[in-house]
């Protein structure tokens, strides 16, 4: 992939806008708000055409546009000492909304909202590997930290999903039918000689 630092404006645009969908959508997870999301990527993007000589061949661009995205948070975020109030509207709206008529979309409004209530660094996490597709090492990368710091997170993250949606593991066996009063069947013991 030929260096940003080399480009013109308009090809260096065209190759930007190959991205915008996945920053805005990582931004969108980050800020909670539209229109703090949209913020947010232009604010990355000026960062990232400001600091195109900081760009080195063979490098993925889209990596080092959503590192810069993350950094820009970061520093949004230093500075506010707070999230906004976004989930809060988000959710009142949806409750506004009238309510979707396949059982499919309740369940995704509610992963959503409970998504949305995670701690920012499960969010991104969860983000870059199970929404975006990224590699752990990757989105470690992307974000600064250790690989085994970002597995860490995507567990939490996971297992707060799961009982905020109440999506627990189902036993591999066929045992849907007992009831917990139940006896756990075991099979019968052989005698090996």
């Amino acid at each position: 992939m030929p260096s940003v630092k080399k480009q013109s404006g308009t090809v260096m645009k065209d190759e930007l806008g190959q991205h915008l969908d996945v920053l805005r959508r990582y931004a969108l997870v980050l800020m909670r708000d539209p229109d703090q999301a949209e913020d947010l990527v232009q604010e990355a993007l000026v960062k990232a055409i400001e600091g195109a000589s900081s760009f080195t061949d063979g490098r993925d661009l889209r990596k080092w546009l959503l590192a810069i995205v993350h950094n820009t948070f970061v520093d949004r975020w230093r500075r506010q000492q707070a999230e906004r109030q976004a989930t809060g509207e988000l959710i009142s709206m949806a409750e506004e909304g009238s309510p979707p008529a396949q059982l499919s979309h309740v369940h995704l409004g509610q992963t959503i909202a409970a998504l949305m209530t995670l701690p920012v660094e499960q969010r991104e996490a969860l983000v870059l590997v199970a929404l975006d597709g990224m590699s752990y090492r990757d989105a470690a990368e992307c974000l600064g930290i250790p690989v085994g710091t970002l597995m860490s997170r995507l567990g939490r993250a996971r297992d707060a999903l799961r009982a905020k949606t109440g999506g627990g593991r189902q036993p591999a066996s066929d045992q849907s039918d007992r009831t917990p009063s139940d006896p756990v069947q075991r099979p019968p013991l052989r005698v090996v000689k």
